[in-house]
């Protein structure tokens, strides 16, 4: 006899939910100085929820909008945590996905909650902006809201970038404000062309914050923007230090100081860009400009990690603690135990950033994690990595770096 599938949705995550919000709204009110505007008009509907992604926080917002649980489309790097994950799997059941791919086991789990009545959050980037201006998102979604047939809700997050960038480890005295934008109904968007509803999307997520919009003080404001930034507008591939309010480029010591409006200005010359996002820019264009076969001979960077093998659904088993990581053009390669590991780009399927700079390389059958110390930069591991996959499929001119 076939055994029951269990439910995904259970009467504990609103328990759960309501308990811990009762601790959270005080902590985000505090922390974020967030202004979230509570969906009045949610009713006893489920909802799908599309959202920007900005910080860390960013589900706890959606929480405090919305009354009742909401399962969250997560990474599947959170279910590899060991009894961490069980935990979360227990008290809020997400929903994982694989990052940068077309996942069909999370198509088919968001479906089975949807039939249970339970509201969905997604974040169509996949991943946070590293520069305030939203990030790279997948024409798929559109696919698969249309799949899920749920009325949707554009939740925006605004004033996110200001108060913790994605590579800063503090956060910022400035506001933000969360809220519904609009709402559509699945007859609405159903009648329109996949590519229409892509554009509304996009359209309806879209916040650029680079630029001079308020201010967001601290003591730590530059600290650690290496793990976003490693492109010198003077030495080109580079590295960079960070302390304080300041940071300077390792190479020609170039001194820049990020200031409360978010800008750069330079200390001991003119610095050419005057927000992160202006540079980061260029920076995607510095690499999308590179040939990969320059960078194969020797590494561009050398780097030391903590290398760990990522088995899905289950834990980390922790293969090095201090593995030597190199960068070439067309490989990354990973020396641990004396023993030396190649990973052709062209047998990476899938190369993202988790968090701030963990790096997951999706390798043959397996799943590997780099995390580096304080100021290791993921990121161009990343960009070098779909650099080369759009060089060798013929796309030279491909604007896609993985995020």
């Amino acid at each position: 006899m076939k055994k029951k599938q269990k439910k995904w949705v259970s009467a504990r995550h609103r328990i759960i939910r309501n308990l811990a919000y009762l601790i959270l709204n005080p902590y985000i009110y505090f922390k974020y100085h967030a202004k979230i505007t509570r969906f009045k008009e949610q009713g006893d509907r489920q909802y799908l929820i599309l959202m920007n992604h900005q910080t860390a926080f960013d589900q706890f917002f959606i929480g405090s909008a919305f009354k009742g649980p909401v399962y969250y489309v997560a990474s599947e790097d959170l279910f590899s945590n060991g009894w961490i994950s069980r935990l979360l799997q227990w008290a809020v059941a997400p929903i994982p996905i694989k990052k940068q791919s077309t996942d069909a086991r999370a198509v088919m789990n968001c479906l089975r909650v949807k039939r249970e009545g339970g509201t969905i959050a997604i974040a169509p980037e996949g991943n946070r902006t590293y520069s305030g201006k939203t990030e790279y998102m997948k024409p798929a979604i559109a696919g698969l809201v249309k799949a899920l047939k749920m009325p949707v809700a554009f939740f925006r997050i605004e004033g996110g970038y200001g108060v913790q960038p994605r590579w800063s480890d503090t956060t910022r005295k400035g506001k933000m404000r969360c809220f519904v934008s609009k709402v559509v109904e699945p007859e609405e968007y159903l009648a329109m062309s996949d590519e229409a509803f892509f554009e509304l999307i996009q359209k309806e997520l879209a916040v650029d914050e680079g630029y001079a919009d308020a201010s967001f003080t601290g003591k730590r404001k530059a600290e650690y923007i290496e793990r976003a930034m490693y492109v010198c507008p003077k030495c080109g591939l580079s590295t960079f230090e960070s302390r304080k309010n300041r940071f300077s480029c390792k190479k020609c010591g170039w001194e820049v100081e990020y200031t409360d409006k978010k800008e750069l200005v330079g200390v001991n010359e003119p610095f050419p860009f005057r927000f992160v996002k202006d540079w980061y820019e260029y920076q995607n264009d510095f690499i999308n400009a590179l040939n990969p076969a320059d960078f194969t001979q020797t590494p561009v960077y050398t780097e030391t990690c903590r290398f760990s093998e990522v088995v899905l659904y289950k834990n980390k088993k922790l293969l090095d603690k201090k593995a030597e990581i190199c960068l070439y053009g067309d490989k990354v390669v990973v020396t641990k135990n004396g023993e030396r590991m190649e990973m052709p780009f062209s047998k990476i399927t899938v190369a993202t950033v988790l968090g701030r700079n963990k790096l997951n390389l999706y390798f043959e059958d397996k799943v590997y994690q780099c995390k580096g110390g304080k100021r290791f930069n993921a990121l161009k591991y990343v960009h070098f990595c779909y650099r080369y996959k759009n060089v060798e499929k013929g796309d030279e001119n491909g604007k896609f770096l993985g995020i």
